[in-house]
């Protein structure tokens, strides 16, 4: 009967990701080399605009540029969709290894709406991304400090605020000529080449034009002759409502030896590994000095401590035993509140499952930054089917408390978590929807998402609940009084605020260099792909909250208190606390957002990520102190 309700329901959700494929695309696009001969269309699609000041993305077509005639969306994976890109064919097309000059793409008028979102969007410093051959547009940036070596920006700005011809106030201008300039590596046997560098020089020019034809547009600025366009003299071209604004674009070719598998390392180079393996030196201190204090505890005060208490014969000598072995009777006593606290473990389990599996297919090369939203999609879905892990690992704690309502504890585990995010990332939608930005998740990846969760997710958390309550019962190293013992009054410093409190510093501390690396890519709009550095953190991590719980958790049991298991949980957990306080002085040191929108979305977003990071070394804590105290009480001899 238990087989045939499994087959369902495992039928079930295979039966809704097949419905799911068909509704949207969940794939990780693979991405290959193409080989181009001389004369081959080449065509720009055109992303979002971008802004580090509001972190609202918007469509490119949201202000008045060129239109093709029909706009078609590229096949998003939902991971672009979650990130907000929107991806559009566009008027720019080339031809390989031709070069054109000063080619003019569309004529708009300025209406008064256009203009003030032309005014509003150069303001915020918003940024137009375009693509070609999967590699995003770039700007050489010029460094202040008089290094030589190139440096780049994603994207072109709309515009720039400035002075022109003797005026007191800034005008708004704006980038209407684009100077292309793509590199490409020729194969040197054929005559095919392939596209490794793609970069562009943005302009302001106030074209000039006697009488305008739609079907052979000319301009008298500029020619196909003319071969420097930015010369002195030139007039920009101001945001004015009910103006004309000719959009005109030049393109040049220019070999390199930078081969096809290398092209994007110029979008890799902005961070500095010195300052990664300083982190990692950083935190391996930690380490060690934590491994220090565990070898010390467990090579010394335990060793000896299990040797004494072994040799106690008469009943006289066991009667004034102290410590840790006091509590024998109540170690294992289940805690307040026990089937939350196994909804949690699940759920941590989860994520590290999820963690851990999306940083092993990022170090493989499964999720670099040409797979277009594919670490999301990787991480959405391998969520979903760590439910099966969380169902497990939640059941067998929960049986081993005493548990009877399973169901009920298993409908917690497939909901509390999820629900909770899902409920905070609806408002933040909201919020981004009533901006119309083109980060709000349509309602159909919305119900994508539903669907991912209670279509796959809950049924593989009930999979794993009932494989767990079929395994046997973990059964403790020492049997629990039937009264529980009364705990001492503790030292200031082992009360339970104070020490959980302590227990957070050292993992965050293990972490929080590369920290800043991780919010400079998210919210920075930089690329992060020294996944294996992460990885490295990651393993620092949890070495470190296992440490520091077991520590703790010793010195706890020594000063005669049996309460540990919420507290293992809350010591690794805590570290949590001063990532969402980093991520707040973040905030107002590196960031320049003013809009009380962006503000909330910042924060709304780091408290999910807080949250989750909470869970996750909670559970990490949680499992090093499980593991510790069981082994302790199974070496020492009990009457």
């Amino acid at each position: 009967m238990g087989r045939r309700i499994l087959g369902r329901i495992a039928a079930a959700a295979f039966g809704f990701l097949l419905l799911l494929s068909s509704v949207h695309s969940f794939y990780l696009p693979g991405v290959a080399p193409r080989d181009f001969l001389q004369g081959d269309d080449l065509a720009v699609k055109v992303n979002k605009l971008s802004s580090t000041k509001t972190q609202l993305p918007y469509d490119f077509y949201f202000l008045n540029y060129c239109k093709p005639k029909n706009i078609k969306n590229v096949a998003e994976n939902l991971g672009e969709v979650l990130r907000g890109d929107r991806i559009e064919n566009s008027v720019y097309t080339f031809r390989m290894r031709e070069e054109q000059s000063c080619t003019v793409a569309c004529k708009v008028t300025l209406e008064e709406k256009d203009a003030k979102n032309f005014k509003e969007k150069i303001d915020d410093e918003y940024r137009a991304n375009m693509i070609l051959d999967n590699l995003p547009v770039a700007v050489i940036r010029q460094r202040r400090d008089g290094i030589t070596s190139t440096t780049y920006e994603h994207g072109f700005r709309v515009g720039f605020i400035g002075n022109y011809a003797g005026s007191k106030e800034g005008k708004y201008f704006i980038h209407n000529h684009l100077s292309f300039r793509v590199m490409y590596h020729k194969d040197p046997e054929t005559e095919s080449a392939r596209i490794v560098g793609f970069e562009v020089s943005p302009t302001s020019i106030n074209h000039e034009f006697k009488e305008w034809d739609e079907n052979n547009p000319k301009v008298t600025t500029c020619s196909p002759n003319t071969k420097n366009l930015i010369q002195g003299g030139m007039a920009p071209q101001e945001v004015v409502a009910g103006k004309d604004v000719v959009f005109s674009y030049d393109v040049t070719f220019k070999e390199s030896n930078i081969k096809w598998a290398s092209r994007w390392d110029t979008y890799l180079l902005m961070n500095d590994d010195q300052i990664h393996w300083f982190s990692i030196i950083n935190s391996l201190m930690i380490v060690l000095f934590l491994s220090g204090m565990v070898a010390m505890i467990m090579m010394r005060t335990l060793y000896r401590d299990i040797a004494n208490y072994n040799q106690l014969e008469t009943q006289d000598e066991a009667q004034e035993e102290t410590g840790w072995k006091l509590v024998h009777g109540d170690v294992f006593r289940a805690p307040i509140n026990s089937g939350l606290l196994c909804v949690y473990v699940g759920t941590g389990v989860q994520i590290f499952g999820m963690t851990l599996v999306t940083m092993i297919f990022a170090l493989l090369g499964f999720l670099s930054p040409s797979n277009r939203g594919g670490l999301m999609t990787a991480m959405v879905l391998l969520w979903v089917f760590m439910g099966l892990f969380a169902g497990y690992s939640s059941s067998r704690l929960y049986k081993m408390f005493k548990g009877t309502e399973w169901k009920r504890n298993t409908l917690k585990t497939a909901f509390m978590f999820p629900g909770i995010l899902f409920a905070f990332f609806f408002v933040l939608n909201a919020l981004i929807w009533g901006e119309k930005s083109s980060g709000a998740v349509p309602f159909g990846t919305m119900f994508a998402l539903v669907c991912l969760w209670f279509g796959i997710s809950v049924p593989l958390v009930f999979v794993g609940s009932y494989l767990g309550f079929k395994k046997p019962v973990i059964e403790d190293p020492v049997k629990t009084n039937k009264i529980p013992r009364q705990v001492p009054e503790q030292a200031w410093y082992m009360t339970p605020i104070f020490s959980v409190l302590i227990g957070g510093i050292l993992p965050f501390g293990a972490v929080f260099i590369e920290l800043f690396f991780i919010l400079t890519s998210i919210w920075l709009n930089q690329f992060y792909y020294i996944f294996g550095f992460l990885f490295i953190v990651f393993l620092i991590l949890i070495v470190t909250s296992a440490e520091i719980t077991v520590v703790l958790c010793y010195f706890q049991l020594c000063s005669e208190d049996y309460h540990w298991w919420w507290r293992a949980y809350l010591t690794a957990g805590s570290s949590a606390l001063y990532l969402f306080l980093y991520s707040a002085f973040y905030f107002f040191t590196k960031l320049e957002i003013t809009k009380l929108v962006s503000g909330i979305l910042y924060f709304g977003y780091m408290l999910i990520a807080s949250y989750a990071f909470f869970v996750l070394t909670g559970t990490i804590g949680f499992y090093a102190c499980f593991w510790f105290v069981r082994k302790i009480y199974s070496s020492v001899k009990i009457d």
